[in-house]
């Protein structure tokens, strides 16, 4: 121990005289500009000899080290020097007049401290020859030093005089005794898992074709459209007046009536379409109640938010702000559908909502089962909903230009790749997914729908809202798909395309498409948004239900409207007017320019 205390002490002192020299050197250099750099090192090497010279008559034994090392106060000579507050382990401050901060200096620690000091500070050399040395600064302040040397070097240099090296370094850099530690650093692997399957074991819709995956999709393979004029609010005054508008809607078991009034459309079909996933996927309350509420998460998106209910508040402000509703803030953001849901069933694990336009749902399917792939969830409730249906939001897509104005025909206003086409139609809805991992979904004897096999998300990095001629963002976003999901493009035979029905983004996602699977005879492509139009951040998810309800029925709904196709569409690869029978291997939902998921049947 007395060895120990010894190497403690004349570190200490090293330390001390580095630190000296280096801030003797920086007051001198304030002081006067006549000093050139040479000088100055002399005169602080100069100076740092003399005062420890003066000191050492201090450390006449071991016990006299080891006393003077516990207390913590440098000999009178040592407190006499005229930049002694400067130097103490260079912490001094430079920005208050030396006799004030020579009177901090001076002033003794309290008796706590000095006995706290010598309870902690020792110095003990492991087998490894680590030496931890505790040190306290001119406050008071403890500092570790950890030093990885071995013991018998240590004690040379310090003791018996060998050479030490000290790297002098300026401009406020660190200047510090070098020791050559020599550090080993072991990482930790995460031991190997088994690789998690994702599985489809429920599902549930809110469209204009229907409030059930079945009604909807038997809807869609008949080839009824869901388009008609708005309702809602009149809007004799714009230039577009149809949509795929929800007409008869309940909440009726499902949502209390209080929140009901309350809360925006969007968030009421996400809470619908979610809870009616639960009990498609066989999720009773006795089946809840043994489950891991804390590995089961919600992950619901939405492009557009609580438009009606922030635009309320804002015809509200134009009155007083006394009159607005105290929660069209939080009824407006577009993650509070999903929390609603979350505190509603008192899921605990992973919450949060995205919104990326257009692809929103299959962004937070797709991130929905790369939790469950992790291990962070067993179970997710995923998908969209978007009710922008309304003024502002008609009026912000007629400003785009972008909405058809095929108003005295509504039923054939969205018609994907026809050549007469003039713009998509707004759609309304939610789509939710119950997403599971496969072992979890067996051992409960759940009714297992398709297996989801992975995605990938890519951008084209050209326009807001047109493609890259050239399909670059499409072609990419399904090869990473492919290579992420380990398939082949020979075993994808159907696509449920993005397909919008506006002029440059039909054509050029259907020839992106024909890039990556041209080469497949048995190949099949169809839009769902010919009969429900386009639901915005929902769509994606409303499509992924079709597409399973496609590997569920071996039937593939048809293309409506599509009468005079555009040059270079190949009517082969498309799905003619009428619905046809399909035996799919693989699937791929689309959504143009951002993302693409693949999904098979659980064999």
């Amino acid at each position: 121990m007395a060895a120990s205390s010894v190497v403690c002490s004349w570190l200490m002192a090293a330390c001390m005289s580095v630190a000296y020299e280096k801030d003797s050197s920086v007051s001198m250099l304030s002081k006067t500009s006549s000093f050139n750099s040479s000088r100055l090192s002399k005169w602080a090497a100069h100076r740092r000899r003399r005062v420890l010279a003066k000191c050492a008559p201090n450390f006449s034994g071991i016990r006299s080290l080891v006393n003077s090392c516990f207390v913590f106060e440098p000999c009178d000579e040592f407190y006499k020097s005229t930049h002694a507050s400067d130097c103490f382990f260079g912490f001094g401050s430079r920005n208050v007049p030396l006799h004030r901060r020579r009177k901090k200096l001076l002033r003794p620690l309290p008796v706590l401290v000095r006995l706290f000091a010598l309870l902690l500070l020792c110095a003990w050399v492991s087998a490894s020859g680590i030496v931890l040395i505790i040190v306290f600064d001119v406050l008071g302040l403890p500092i570790l030093m950890v030093v990885d040397i071995p013991f018998h070097l240590l004690f040379q240099n310090l003791c018996f005089g060998k050479k030490v090296t000290v790297l002098d370094q300026w401009a406020g850099e660190v200047m510090a005794i070098a020791v050559n530690p020599t550090m080993e650093v072991t990482s930790k692997k995460k031991p190997p898992t088994k690789e998690r399957r994702v599985v489809v074991t429920g599902m549930g819709v809110e469209t204009p074709l229907g409030h059930d995956p079945d009604v909807f999709y038997n809807n869609l393979l008949e080839g009824v459209s869901g388009i008609s004029e708005i309702e809602a609010f009149d809007c004799s005054q714009y230039p577009t007046r149809i949509a795929g508008e929800i007409k008869s809607y309940s909440t009726d078991g499902w949502v209390a009536p209080k929140l009901s009034k309350r809360m925006d459309r969007f968030m009421l079909y996400m809470l619908t379409a979610g809870k009616k996933a639960l009990a498609d996927g066989g999720i009773t309350e006795d089946v809840m109640e043994e489950l891991n509420k804390a590995r089961c998460g919600v992950l619901i998106g939405s492009a557009m938010g609580g438009m009606k209910v922030f635009n309320d508040a804002i015809e509200a402000l134009r009155v007083s702000y006394r009159k607005m509703n105290p929660f069209c803030v939080p009824f407006a953001t577009t993650n509070m559908g999903s929390a609603m849901l979350a505190m509603d069933l008192g899921w605990m694990g992973p919450n949060y909502s995205i919104s990326t336009a257009c692809a929103t749902s299959n962004f937070c399917i797709l991130n929905a089962a790369n939790h469950i792939i992790r291990g962070e969830a067993d179970m997710m409730l995923c998908g969209g909903s978007d009710a922008a249906i309304i003024p502002i939001g008609l009026g912000g897509f007629v400003a785009c230009r972008a909405l058809s104005q095929r108003n005295t025909d509504p039923t054939k206003a969205s018609r994907p790749w026809d050549s007469n086409r003039d713009g998509f139609v707004m759609g309304e809805g939610a789509g939710v997914l119950l997403l599971e991992e496969l072992e979890h979904a067996k051992n409960r004897g759940a009714t297992i729908y398709a297996e989801f096999l992975g995605g990938s998300f890519t951008c084209d990095a050209y326009h807001m809202t047109e493609p890259h001629p050239e399909g670059t963002g499409v072609i990419l976003c399904v090869e990473k798909a492919l290579a992420q999901s380990g398939v082949s493009k020979e075993d994808v035979n159907y696509i449920n395309a993005h397909a919008t029905s506006t002029p440059a983004g039909d054509l050029k996602e259907y020839q992106a498409l024909l890039h990556c699977f041209g080469q497949n005879p048995e190949l099949r492509v169809n839009s769902t948004k010919s009969m429900i139009g386009h639901l915005l951040g929902a769509a994606g998810a409303v499509e992924a239900v079709a597409t399973v309800q496609a590997i569920r029925t071996g039937w593939v709904h048809p293309n409506v409207n599509l009468e005079n196709p555009d040059d270079g569409v190949d009517m082969n690869v498309l799905v003619g007017p009428t619905k046809e029978r399909l035996d799919i291997k693989l699937s791929l939902g689309s959504i143009l320019m951002l993302n693409g998921m693949i999904a098979r049947i659980k064999g």
